[in-house]
């Protein structure tokens, strides 16, 4: 067989008709390859359409409510007049006055485009988000089958993600952290790509005997898998800064995996090798390509004469110094960023007067204190059949996934350390990246909705364990019978627990006594 024939055949797949079976493969071929991707592709992505318009579905229903007497409620109150203005000025703020441009402008032009199509309303703030929410649940679903090469398994994360409050209620917000973790849980995706990629590339290598003509391994061309991953991570980091971290932990994690990867096809020196072959590649193909996206996503300010601070290193008379070389949009670009970031630093909330709904980061991995996003009573909420009604949007992770949080992490990291099971390794750097680094500074203002980003990672560290659970078809059929049995009953219960909460995710009107009941912990009141 031709080396580009190895190099191209996709991973998995098995023979098709009329294709001549390729030789088998050797020990260290085996090792590089893995399990195969299983052969029902048909099936795999009819269960990704069907789950994608249960998404769509759950996640547009009454999407224009709630509104506050037709305006933004919560934080929608910053992002939604600012994606309207960019709207009107072709893709960019210019209110100085304003004074709360606090974040990169992708994600709010992405909210401009749901207002473009449905108009300054509920839905018109919302639509974008929702189809992200939607969009999630697709890589969700293909993610994790490629994780655990069960189709199964990926149509059981598939709905655990329709399920997850967290998720829910940000599709369902003209709020900016649905769009981070969008493009987060997209590079995690191309990430994945990439290793197989490597891998595939590494078995041709040994297979035709090229493997060993360096110490180091071989060059492995360009990865177009990595490319996107880093124009992803850019993209990330121009809806929010914290895409920042994303970057740093998954550039770690692609050089973990080259290293892997070359150890794996027998290469007599893999950390040197990396350290030659790989590591400058990486630092260019998700570092610097991240950086290039990052800046192509303030093409309209650039562009702008008026944009906020836009020029404003020549109207503050800031001295060049070294870096006079660097264009005045940029070093002003910098300038902008680097006063946002002082204003994030020093919010924190005063002592005697602390927000309602503050949390810090220790409390997210389980959910322990959620946020109230809109409330009403009395002829407001009338609709429950009782004199005094309750309606309420409240951001909840849905208990039967976020508190097992903690046993998932134990868990995984049990796995990645004494099994060396590089899928839970990959799936915590994701987790970890999004929790970690809120714990710097602790004085700052912190909300429970900045755990957006590590809900999906939660759903497929869990959906591994369920692998486990469920057991291999060669563990026999009383084994599967019952493992398939206990995953089931822990889906039901997620449904349940989804349904239970279903009122206060999406402001029906409910009871005083049902709106007490849904208020399980002394900290989510």
């Amino acid at each position: 067989m031709p080396v580009t024939a190895v190099l191209n055949r996709p991973f998995g797949d098995g023979v098709r008709p009329g294709q001549a079976p390729a030789p088998p493969p050797t020990d260290r071929e085996a090792t590089l390859l893995g399990t195969p991707m299983p052969v029902d592709r048909m099936r795999a992505l009819l269960v990704t359409v069907v789950l994608a318009l249960a998404a769509g579905l759950v996640r547009l229903q009454n999407l224009g409510f709630p509104t506050d007497r037709g305006a933004p409620v919560f934080d929608e109150k910053h992002y939604v007049p600012q994606a309207w203005q960019m709207l009107r000025n072709g893709g960019y703020e210019d209110n100085a006055g304003y004074e709360l441009v606090v974040h990169p402008p992708l994600g709010k032009q992405l909210i401009a485009l749901g207002e473009w199509a449905f108009g300054y309303n509920g839905w018109g703030w919302r639509f974008s988000a929702a189809i992200a929410g939607v969009l999630i649940v697709v890589l969700v679903v293909r993610i994790a089958r490629r994780l655990t090469r069960s189709t199964l398994l990926g149509a059981i994360a598939g709905v655990l993600a329709i399920c997850d409050g967290v998720l829910h209620i940000q599709s369902r917000m003209g709020m900016l952290d649905i769009f981070l973790t969008l493009f987060v849980l997209a590079a995690f995706g191309c990430l994945l790509m990439d290793r197989e990629q490597v891998r595939q590339r590494l078995a041709a290598g040994v297979r035709f005997g090229w493997v060993d003509d360096s110490p180091y391994g071989p060059r492995l061309g360009f990865r177009w898998w990595r490319f996107a991953a880093g124009v992803l991570l850019g993209l990330a980091t121009g809806v929010k800064w914290s895409g920042v971290y994303y970057v740093v932990a998954f550039g770690l994690l692609c050089v973990a995996f080259d290293v892997a990867a070359r150890r794996a096809a027998g290469v007599r020196r893999p950390w040197v090798g990396m350290l030659r072959r790989d590591l400058a590649p990486a630092v260019w193909g998700i570092g610097v390509v991240a950086v290039l996206a990052y800046l192509s996503t303030w093409w309209a300010w650039f562009a702008s004469e008026t944009a906020t601070d836009r020029h404003y290193v020549e109207i503050e008379n800031v001295p060049a110094g070294p870096f006079g070389f660097v264009p005045a949009a940029l070093r002003s670009l910098v300038a902008y960023t680097v006063n946002v970031l002082e204003f994030h630093e020093s919010l924190a909330t005063p002592k005697n007067d602390p927000h309602p709904w503050e949390s810090k980061p220790w409390t997210w991995p389980m959910g322990l204190r959620p946020m109230l996003y809109y409330h009403e009573q009395g002829a407001a909420a009338a609709g429950c059949g009782e004199s005094s009604c309750v309606r309420a949007t409240m951001l909840i992770g849905t208990p039967a996934l976020w508190w097992l949080a903690l046993p998932m992490l134990a868990w995984g990291a049990w796995r990645a350390v004494f099994r060396t099971d590089w899928r839970y390794a990959a799936v915590l750097a994701g987790y970890l990246a999004g929790l970690l680094p809120w714990f710097v500074n602790l004085d700052r203002q912190m909300y429970f909705f900045y755990a957006t980003p590590i809900a999906p990672f939660l759903v497929l560290g869990l959906t591994l364990a369920l692998g486990h659970v469920l057991g291999r078809r060669h563990h026999g059929r009383e084994r599967r019978g019952t493992g398939l049995l206990a995953v089931a009953l822990y889906v039901g219960l997620v449904v349940a627990n989804f349904v239970w909460l279903w009122p206060i995710l999406n402001g029906d009107s409910i009871t005083q006594d049902r709106w007490q009941a849904e208020l399980w912990l002394p900290s989510w009141r």
